[in-house]
Order: C-alpha cells, then structure tokens, then sequence
C-alpha cells in the first residue's frame, strides 16, 4: 500500500527492532497500538541509524513490513486500508493512528519549540536567580548532561491538539546542540501519537533547533500538562515578581538616600557663628564690629532683647504651631495651601521658621526635590539639637527683609531708623510680613503692597490672640510711616586698621576660603587706643602740619609682650585718600635706624663707654657730616646716640660690619631690603612705619621679637576656626645687649633730641629721626610694655620745615592718654660691662681708603677742614645723609591777637 510523498519502508526501517515489534503485532491485526508509537522516547547509541529521508517528492514510497519482506504490492495493502475521495483525509486503521499523530506533530514542533526557546530566553535570568526549572517535553529515558555520544538517536513524545498546524505546512528547524546536550552529528528522531485529523500526510519536515545550555532538558522532568500548566501562570508570576522588585528597590533606595543625607547633615550646634558667602566681618578686640562688606548681619541681639510683640509677630504669620511641630509641620502645609487657595494670595507659607532657618544657613534656594528632603532633614535635626527658643533667636537674626536688611534689628534700622525695641505694633507687622517677598512687600518699594501686607499680618495675630481686636484695627489704620537710612554694617571703624587687616589676610587662610566668604576676623585692635589715634594724628595735621609744612601723618602701637597691633593709623582721613602711610609707604628712617646699629654693636660685645672721634673723614669717596658740619672730637658711643652724632654712627656700624648689622635689623622686624653702605647707619634705606616700630619692640621685650600682627582669630561661616595666631618669641638679641641699648635710649629722650617724649610717670627710652631736607619725620619710643611710632611728612617727599620733635611731642600726646591707668614698670637695670661677651661677631668693614681731617667741596674738591668758615650766600648742596639732630626747643606760646567783631550784635532777652 502506498501513501503520497511517505516511503514508508524506508520510514521503517529507521525504527529498527523496536518498531518491528509493532508491525508484527498490526500484521496480526492486533487491536494494540504499536508500544513505541504511544509512548517511546527512547536512545539507541549502541547503533548508527541512518539519516532520515529528506524531500522525496514526486514518487510513492513502499511501507515495508519487515527487514526481509518483499514490499507489498498495492492490490494487497488496498485491502487493509480504505480510501474515500470525499475524506480529506485518507482513513486509517487504528493501529496506525500513532502514525498520523507523527506527522501532525512533525509540523508544528518547530513552532513549539520556538516559544518554548523565546520564553526560555527571557525568562531564564530569573530562573536561574530562583533556582527553578523550566518545564520540558516528557522523555522514556533520562540524558544526563554530557551523557550522550556521538550519532545518537533522540525520540520524543509530545501529546498536540487537533487541528495544531496547517495543511500542506513545510517547517525547516535547525537543530544545533551544545556540547553540555549532545555532540555533533547528532541524528533527531520524534515518535509522536497524532490526533486525529491533525495536519496532512503529504508534509514536509526539516528540523534544525538551536538550544543552549540554560535549556538542557533536566531530569526528571515534570509531565507536559504540568508544563503547560506552569507556563500558564508564568506571565502573572513574573509581573508581580517584577512588581514586588521594582517596589523593594525603590523602598531601599529611598532609605538608602534618606541615610546618606541624614549622614551628611552639617553640625548645627553653633549657627550663631553663620556668616553667609561672599562675606567678611572684622571685628575689634572687644568683638565691636570694625567693617562688614557681604550680606551680613551688623547687629545680631539676644532673644530677650528682641521685643515679645515682634516675636509673635513672626510666628503668626509665618509659623503659627511653631512651639508644636519638631521641624516640620504637616498640619501647617495644608493648612497654608487652603488659605492661599482661598485668599488668591500668598497670604502664608508651608515651610517652617526652622526649615527657613536651615535653607538660610545650609542651604540655597534651588528648587529640587533633594533640597526640600535636605531642608526637612536639617530642620528636624535643628530641632533635636537646640532649644525653639535658640531656634527663633537665630532666625530673627538671619533672616534677610529687603534692602540690604539682613536680621530684624537691621531691618528696624534701614526702615524706620530706630532699634527694635522703639517699634510700633504696626511697625513689628511690616516687618513680619517681609520674608516671603522682601522686594515686593518692602514699604520702600510698594507702599501699598506693604500696607495690605501688614493688615494681614495683623489679623493672623488677632486670630492667633496675640492682640485684641482693638489693637489690631488700630495698628491697621496707621499709614505706612517709613524713615530711610543707610544699613550700618557700611560703616567702618578704625578704616586705616581694617584696610590692613584685609590685606593681612591672605597670609593666613587660603585662596578658597578668601573666595566663599562668610568669614569673622577677629582683631587685636583697641578700640579706646585707636580713638585717641586717630584724634592725635588730626591733630597733628591740623595744627602742626599748617606750621611746620607737613600734610600727612600715621602712628602704630604695639604691645611689645605680645606683638599684637593695638592701634594704627594711616593718614589724616580715609575719605580723602586710602593709601595707609603705616604699613605701605617706604620712607627713609633717618637717625632712627641708628637705635638698631648700636643694638648691634652691644651685640658684638662693645660698650656704651667706648669712645669714637667725632672728626671730618672721608671714606671710600663717602664723607658723613654732622649737623651744621660741626664736629666735636671724642665721645663715647652712649653719648654719640644721645645727640644723634653721624660720624661716629657711621664709624662703629663699620667696625661691627654691614653682615652682622642687617641680619639682626631683620632678626628684630624689618623687612624691608637694606642695603650694605656706609649711609646705612644713618638711615639711608627705605622701611616702613610697622616694621620699624616692631623692631624697637624686640629692645622693649629685651631682646625677643614677636612679629606685629593684628589678626587673633578667623572663623568660617560655619563656626569653624580655621586660623588662630600662634606668635612664639624668639631670641634674637642677648638680654644684657638690649638692656645696654635701652639704656642708652633712656639718655635720648632724659637728655637728648627725644625730650618731647618724657612722660614724666615712667621711663621712656626711644629715637628720633630726619630724613634727607627734613622730609620725614620720627619718633620711635617704648615703655616695657608697649612701643610706638610717629611719622610726620608730605606724601610727595616735599621738605618740611618741622623737625623730629615735633614726632616725639605727639608720641607724649597719644602714650600719655593710652596708658593712663597702666601699671609703671621699670626697664631693666644696666648689666655689669666687664668682661662681657657679647652674642654677635663682628665682621668689620675694611675700606679702600680713609682721609681723615678733610672735607670734600661740592665741586668734589678735597680740602682741609675749616671749623670756623666764612658765611657764603648760596647754601651748600645738602649731601646724603648728613641730617643731625637738632636739640627740641618747645615753641614760645604767643597770644593770639585780639580782632575787634566786625559789628555788635545786641542779645535778645
């Protein structure tokens, strides 16, 4: 018997001993189902089957029976088998039903089992997360993994449905198994129960499937309805699973967010201490505010000095429950959004007075999600860690209210020019009305804005009982009364001493820090000294200078125990010209250098008794004069100092040398550079006020210098110390040396050109100075427990007509007053001379050549010297610098001539 497009012998034949058995059974028209038609799926690896048939189409195959029986001939199956043209399907004996199941399914298997491998693929990484199988085709026989050796036959049997795949279907499907299944060359071979009516006999099959790994068959496996059944559910499993992943992830991430900002909250226990960027307050000693230049608060006040009214003022329009809420308040949002929606306003604000306190201090006003979680964060925190009491004082202080007003005592000041305890209640209203909107509710700005403002403010305190009914109305029909002035942190105290202070700062914090602001200095300055200053240098313009020719003057006090500035003073005003003569103009010394030449020299172990020839000499072309070109023969060191003799400075700086004299005027404060000439000793290089005043404060604290300085402390915006002066004295001069200078400069202002210093009460000891045409003028004087500097001149370098005790009379003016009330201390007592070893060696200066007794013309003729010379009527070129100090003459006090008014004006009664 044959069927269309099947060689069925062939087919048969593939079977081998186990489909045999079958079709002996149907030969004996045995009403069994052949066994492995129905339910084999089994391996034959002992043999090699050959390759099933491909297409053979056009032929009609043979069914063979049996291994050696002859095909039968058509007439004979013909018998077996009726055939109707009207089936469409030809009919078939039951015994070979499992036949036909074979073919149906041999059409729809690749489409099977490509589902299956899709949903294997995408659901495979959960699988294999979960530990679950997937489910697989039921087989007879177990296949281990790597189990299975070359040309082995794979039977599978699959129950399919009617009607699963379409007549006349032709499937190819690669079949490629990983080594984990089954090796190369692996032949597939499927025995399948076929419904009935389940796909056509005339279809055909190619199989080629692809399986990897993560989809080898396991053992065991579950039955095909379990499967099925598995497979069914496997949609909502996987969604809900996804579900539930989705919803725990983002509940972990949450918390894992909220740990991370909470863990990277600021401190918040001192946010008295909050500046915030770009600002700079320096304050004086005292903790009074010198200069601010920022958004910064000028006067922060204590909770018990703002008044009750204005408090309740704020929380009722801003935070009504805040004594109830621990930061934030839920009720409060909810609240306010309703009043807003229905007012069409924004008559009050969802977040707390804490929240506003944390957005001001450690936040910005970016509008996030991240800030507003940081910010609740911050006020609950806020809230744990101080007192609401604290809370309110901070934020009445920091809060910014419009123009240039940052903290209620600011702003009561700019609006209304007074302090916040002279407010009306209308006042107290406006300015708790600023917060939400400075600019537009500013009653400098919109009068009448401000005004509703305020009337809102007021009926929030009514309703939150704060004030009566009768209060309320009354405050609202008072007009916007508003008196302007400017904010106080513009105005600067001590202007000379702040400008030094910030030009100071740069040595002691970083560039960075500079740039994000939001910095306190604190300062060494006195403000009581710094007033009597600043009056003192006024004076001496005004009154002095118009006599004597000079514009312009500046003073430094130092305490010399410590190095700290307590007063300085840079000029006549500020206003007029900001060039702080004190720390930035390079003057000559004059005469005032010599004070740290003879320290050298008791350095190197001379003595105040040793004697020098006051005498005309010429040095290496270099000819020092004295005063008037006088000279007066032998004297000592000590008494050379105290009449300021140049020849004789000029000598001993030689026989102490140029090295030895510079590296302990630098030990002892200056800076600035000197150069190694003979005119050294007689001030011919350049210093500055400051600097010059420091190094007489070594010889005030006996040898030890301590830089100058006037910055104690800086401190970040948030609270944090990030620089603190930590000056330590350094030996750089043996005491008994600077007891012996002391000493000597006692002699100066005893007997001296410094008399003008005496004060009298207490030991003086101190140097006056001239330059070159009497430019400069100085006076460098301490007491053991501070030391001052005075210079007098024209920025310009003009000559005046005033002389250095002028310098030394308003030293006397400003000590004599800044230290009254001090204890008197006494300097030290003149150690013993003999056989004293100083603690510097001496390199003496060895000239190229030495003239003694002549004196050089200023046509640079060499002649003898004349003490006597004839008057000339031109003045001799003035040579530098050969200025000696003139002894001090107080001016005669002259009556002021009495000038009749110009016409008489009869009082009223």
């Amino acid at each position: 018997m044959r069927f269309e497009g099947l060689n069925v012998s062939e087919f048969f034949s593939n079977i081998k001993d186990k489909l045999s058995k079958v079709t002996k059974g149907v030969g004996d028209n045995s009403d069994l189902e052949s066994p492995n038609a129905a339910n084999s799926t089994g391996l034959n690896s002992s043999q090699s089957p050959p390759e099933l048939s491909g297409r053979i189409t056009g032929e009609r195959s043979e069914y063979v029976i049996s291994e050696d029986a002859e095909p039968p001939e058509e007439s004979e199956l013909a018998s077996e088998y009726s055939y109707s043209e009207q089936d469409e399907f030809p009919i078939v004996k039951r015994d070979w039903e499992g036949l036909r199941r074979l073919i149906v399914w041999l059409e729809i298997e690749p489409q099977v089992s490509s589902l299956q491998e899709k949903g294997k693929r995408l659901l495979g990484p959960g699988l294999s997360l979960l530990g679950n199988k997937l489910p697989e085709q039921s087989h007879s026989s177990e296949l281990p993994e790597n189990s299975a050796p070359p040309n082995t036959e794979l039977q599978i049997n699959t129950e399919l449905q009617e009607n699963s795949a379409p007549p006349n279907t032709e499937l190819q499907i690669n079949t490629e198994l990983q080594e984990s299944i089954a090796p190369p060359n692996t032949k597939l071979q499927i025995n399948t129960e076929v419904q009935e009516n389940s796909a056509p006999l005339n279809t055909e099959l190619q199989i080629n499937t692809e399986l990897q790994e993560s989809i080898v068959p396991p053992e065991d496996s579950a039955p095909q309805k379990n499967t099925k059944k598995r497979l069914s559910r496997r949609p909502k499993f996987w969604i809900g699973l996804g579900v539930l992943s989705i919803g725990s992830g983002a509940l972990i991430y949450g918390l894992w967010i909220l740990y991370t900002l909470d863990k990277g909250l600021p401190d918040v226990n001192d946010l008295s201490a909050f500046n915030r960027d770009g600002t700079l307050t320096i304050k004086a000693a005292d903790n009074t505010i010198l200069l601010q230049s920022g958004p910064a608060t000028r006067d922060k006040l204590k909770l018990k000095e703002i008044p009750e009214l204005l408090t309740k003022a704020f929380i009722a329009i801003e935070d009504r429950r805040f004594y109830e809420h621990r930061g934030v308040d839920y009720q409060g949002i909810v609240r306010s959004i309703a009043s807003n929606v229905i007012a069409r306003d924004l008559v009050q604000g969802g977040s707390t007075i804490t929240q506003q306190l944390a957005r001001v201090v450690f936040l910005n006003q970016e509008r996030s999600l991240k800030r507003k979680v940081r910010e609740a964060l911050l006020a609950q925190k806020i809230e744990r860690e101080l007192t609401k009491e604290q809370v309110l004082e901070r934020y009445l202080n920091l809060v910014y209210l419009g123009s240039d007003a940052y903290g209620v005592a600011d702003a009561a000041w700019v609006f209304f020019s007074k302090p916040v305890d002279k407010l009306t209640l209308a006042e107290m209203a406006t300015l708790a009305g600023l917060p939400p909107a400075p600019s537009e509710y500013s009653p400098l700005v919109n009068p009448n804005i401000a005004k509703q403002r305020r009337n809102i403010v007021l009926q929030q305190m009514q309703e939150a009982k704060v004030i009566t009914e009768a209060q309320a109305k009354e405050a609202q029909a008072e007009p916007i009364k508003v008196k302007q002035s400017q904010p106080k942190r513009f105005k600067v105290v001590a202007p000379y001493f702040a400008s030094y202070i910030r030009k100071e700062l740069p040595r002691y914090v970083s560039k960075d820090a500079l740039e994000s602001g939001g910095l306190t200095v604190e300062t060494t300055v006195d403000l009581k000294w710094q007033k009597i200053a600043e009056q003192v240098i006024k004076d001496a313009i005004d009154v002095d200078g118009r006599r004597q020719g000079f514009e312009q003057a500046a003073l430094v006090s130092i305490e010399a125990k410590t190095g700290e500035v307590k007063a300085l003073v840079g000029g006549g005003s500020f206003k007029d010209s900001q060039f702080n003569r004190a720390t930035q103009a390079l003057r000559q010394p004059g005469s005032t250098f010599k004070g740290l030449v003879y320290a050298a020299a008791m350095g190197a172990g001379f003595s105040p008794y040793d004697s020098y020839e006051d005498a005309p000499i010429i040095i290496d072309g270099y000819q020092p004069n004295n005063y008037g070109k006088k000279f007066s023969g032998w004297r000592s060191i000590s008494d050379a100092l105290t009449s300021s003799v140049n020849v004789v400075a000029v000598r001993v700086l030689m026989d102490v040398g140029f090295e030895p004299a510079i590296k302990l005027a630098h030990d002892m404060g200056i800076k600035s550079k000197l150069s190694p000439i003979y005119s050294l000793a007689l001030g011919s290089s350049e210093v500055n006020l400051l600097e010059l005043t420091n190094a007489y404060g070594t010889l005030a604290s006996e040898g030890n210098f301590i830089e100058a300085h006037g910055i104690t402390k800086v401190i970040d915006q948030r609270g944090d110390v990030i620089y603190k002066a930590d000056f330590k004295p350094k030996r750089v001069l043996d005491k008994d040396s600077a007891a012996i200078t002391t000493w000597m400069l006692e002699g100066v202002v005893t007997g001296g050109t410094g008399g003008p210093a005496s004060l009298g009460d207490r030991a003086v000891a101190g140097k006056t100075g001239t330059s070159e045409k009497v430019r400069d003028l100085w006076f460098i004087g301490y007491i053991p427990q501070v030391v001052t500097g005075v210079w007098l001149g024209n920025d310009d370098n003009y000559p005046t007509g005033g002389t250095s005790g002028t310098a030394a009379y308003n030293w006397r003016d400003f000590m004599s007053k800044a230290v009254k009330g001090m204890p008197v201390q006494e300097f030290p007592k003149l150690p013993k001379l003999e056989g004293r070893k100083g603690s510097i060696k001496a390199k003496p200066v060895e000239p190229k050549e030495i003239i003694r007794g002549m004196i050089m013309n200023d046509d640079g003729a060499i002649v003898p010297y004349n003490p006597n010379p004839e008057p000339k009527h031109r003045e001799p070129a003035y040579q530098e610098p050969a200025y000696q100090e003139p002894a001090y003459k107080e001016p005669a006090y002259q009556e002021p001539a009495y000038q009749e008014p110009e016409r008489y004006q009869e009082p009223r009664y």
